[in-house]
């Protein structure tokens, strides 16, 4: 699985933190995400999904291919 987050759209809302703190986190100047693992392990994988779903913004992308 492949992350990616459009800063863009990020609205700093930290779910994708809270839902998965091994992979997200978001810088303290502005709340704005960033990616700690681009390429998380598949133990994460369920707990990445879940933050890409409760994104308020839609700001994560996921390429499991």
């Amino acid at each position: 699985m492949k992350v990616v987050i459009d800063e863009e759209k990020c609205v700093g809302a930290g779910q994708c933190v809270f839902a998965a703190p091994e992979v997200f986190d978001q810088r303290d100047e502005d709340g704005i995400a960033v990616l700690l693992d681009e390429d998380p392990p598949a133990e994460l994988g369920e707990s990445v999904r879940e933050a890409a779903r409760i994104c308020p913004a839609l700001a994560i992308e996921l390429d499991e291919s």
